[in-house]
C-alpha cells in the first residue's frame, strides 16, 4: 500500500484494477502479475510504478505490456481519498460539472456567467480562455466558493458543493498575484494551510520537502519571498497548493506577472507537474497561445457564454463560429463577408469554389457568405494563378518565416489580409503580392448566425 496525493492503492498478486488515464488516452485493464506491490499509474501515456515509500513516479520502468494487460473485462477500481479534517472512504478521484451554472451581479441585468455547462473528467487540464470580462475567472471563482452561484449548480466528484464554503470542496487555488505572506520563509509559506489544519510536524515537513523536490525548491526553502525572481514566487505558490493533496487544482491567469521568456518556460512546467500529479486542474488565461499549449482541452468564453470546449487541435481545425475562429490562432484568421455566387464566394479577382451543399448551406443570408483562411494556409501566388491582389503595409521579420500584412480593394471598401511565408520570399512594403488559400484549407461560416457551415 501506498499513498500519493491522498490517494492510495494497493496492488498485490493476482489483484485486478483499472487505472484510469488522462484525457486523449484509452483506458485499459492491467494486471500486475507475480509478488510486487506499488502504484501503477500514468505518466502521459505510458505506465509507471512508483516503488513503497516514493511519493512520486520517479522514472519509468522497462513493462512487459503482455504481462500487464489483463483479458479485457475492466474491473472496479479501488482508489482511497482522505478528505481535509475528514474520516478515509473509498471514492474515485475528482471529476467537476458546471450544471447550469449562471452568475449575476447585482445591478446587471446581463449575467456574468450565463448557464455554463461543462464537464471536466478525472485528471483532466482544462483552460477556459477567452478576451477580458468573457466570464472566465468568474466562473472559477464560482467553483472555488469565492463566488455565489444564482442560477443552476456546481458538482465535485457528483456531490453538490454549489452552497458549500471554500474550506469543504477540498481544493487549492493559485491566485495571479502569488499571495504569499512575505514575513514567512518558502517553507513557511508551503506549511501554512498543514499548520492550520493541525497535521502532524512529521507529516508537514515531509509533503513540504516532497513538494520542493518537485519544483526544484530545495535550495531556497530557508529565503524570505523578497529574495525570489517571479517565477520561483509562482512555484512557491503551486507548492503550497500541492501540499495540500487536493481534488482540484484551480489557477487563475498564474503566469500574467512573469515576462516572456519566464512564462514560456513556467507554463511548460506546469503541465509537466499535472501529468506527473494528475490531478484535475482547472487552468485561466486570456492567452490563446498558453490555451493550446497547455490543455487537454480549450472552453473559449465569450460574453458569460461557453463558445466552445474541445481539444487544441479541433479548436484550430473546426471552429464552430466565427469568434472561435478568429480568437484562435496567431496571427488571426483572415475572416471577410463576401458575395456568394453560384459557384461560390467571390472576392473579386479571386474567386473562392464551393460545393453545391455550401452553397445550399449558406442561403439565406441576403447572398452573403463569411469565409475564413489562416495566414499560415495561405500562398503567394503569381499574378496568372488568379489571387487577390494586396499593398504591402508592413513585413514582420520572424526568423524562420514572416508575416506579410497587406490591404485589397474590395466591393464593401478596403479590406486587410495576413500571409505567413517564407523569410526568403519576403516581399517589401508597398509592393503588390497575390494571395490564394490554400485549397481544403477554407473556413465557411453562415453571414447571418456566424456559424459554421459544414
Amino acid at each position: 500500500m501506498l499513498s500519493a496525493r491522498g490517494l492510495s492503492i494497493l496492488v498485490t498478486e493476482s489483484s485486478l484494477m483499472t487505472v484510469e488515464p488522462p484525457v486523449g488516452i484509452e483506458p485499459t485493464t492491467s494486471r500486475l502479475q507475480g509478488e510486487c506491490s506499488g502504484q501503477l499509474s500514468y505518466r502521459g501515456a505510458e505506465p509507471s510504478i512508483t516503488a513503497p515509500g516514493q511519493r512520486y513516479p520517479s522514472g519509468r520502468l522497462g513493462i512487459d505490456t503482455k504481462k500487464i494487460y489483463g483479458d479485457g473485462v475492466p474491473p472496479t477500481r479501488i482508489v482511497r481519498h482522505v478528505p481535509a479534517g475528514g474520516k478515509e472512504v473509498d471514492t474515485p478521484m475528482a471529476t467537476v460539472t458546471y450544471d447550469k451554472a449562471s452568475r449575476i451581479y447585482p445591478g446587471s441585468d446581463r449575467p456574468a456567467v450565463n448557464e455554463l455547462n461543462l464537464e471536466i473528467g478525472d485528471g483532466e487540464f482544462l483552460v477556459l480562455v477567452g478576451p477580458s470580462g468573457c466570464g472566465k475567472s468568474t466562473s472559477l471563482r464560482m467553483l472555488a466558493g469565492l463566488e455565489d452561484v444564482d442560477r443552476g449548480r456546481i458538482l465535485i466528484e457528483g456531490k453538490d458543493v454549489t452552497n458549500l464554503p471554500p474550506k469543504s470542496r477540498d481544493i487549492a487555488m493559485v491566485f495571479q498575484n502569488y499571495a504569499l505572506y512575505p514575513h514567512m520563509s518558502v517553507y513557511e509559506n508551503m506549511a501554512f494551510a498543514l499548520k492550520l489544519r493541525k497535521t502532524p510536524k512529521a507529516e508537514i515537513d515531509r509533503r513540504v520537502k516532497e513538494a520542493a523536490a518537485l519544483l526544484q525548491l530545495d535550495e531556497y526553502l530557508s529565503r524570505k519571498p523578497k529574495a525570489l525572481s517571479g517565477g520561483q514566487r509562482q512555484r512557491v505558490a503551486m507548492g503550497r497548493a500541492i501540499v495540500r493533496e487536493p481534488q482540484v487544482f484551480l489557477m487563475d491567469e498564474p503566469l500574467s506577472n512573469l515576462d516572456a521568456k519566464l512564462r514560456v518556460q513556467t507554463r511548460s512546467q506546469i503541465a509537466t507537474l499535472q501529468a506527473k500529479l494528475g490531478i484535475t486542474t482547472v487552468y485561466v488565461t486570456h492567452d490563446q497561445v498558453e490555451a493550446m499549449t497547455m490543455g487537454h482541452r480549450v472552453a473559449v468564453m465569450l460574453d458569460g457564454v461557453l463558445q466552445q470546449c474541445d481539444t487544441p487541435r479541433a479548436l484550430y481545425d473546426t471552429p464552430d463560429n466565427i469568434f472561435v475562429a478568429g480568437f484562435i490562432g496567431s496571427p488571426a484568421m483572415n475572416i471577410k463577408t463576401v458575395a456568394l455566387t453560384e459557384n461560390g464566394a467571390n472576392f473579386g479577382s479571386l474567386a473562392v469554389p464551393l460545393t453545391r451543399e455550401q452553397v445550399a448551406a449558406a442561403q439565406g443570408a441576403e447572398g452573403k457568405v463569411t469565409v475564413g483562411f489562416r495566414p499560415e494556409a495561405t500562398d503567394l501566388v503569381a499574378p496568372t494563378e488568379g489571387g487577390l491582389p494586396i499593398v504591402v503595409d508592413l513585413v514582420e521579420d520572424l526568423g524562420s518565416d514572416a508575416n506579410v500584412y497587406g490591404h485589397a480593394a474590395m466591393d464593401e471598401g478596403s479590406e486587410r489580409f495576413v500571409v505567413r511565408t517564407d523569410r526568403r520570399n519576403m516581399p517589401t512594403m508597398g509592393e503588390t503580392v497575390f494571395i490564394k488559400p490554400q485549397a481544403n484549407q477554407v473556413h465557411l461560416f453562415n453571414a447571418k448566425t456566424g456559424l459554421r457551415i459544414k
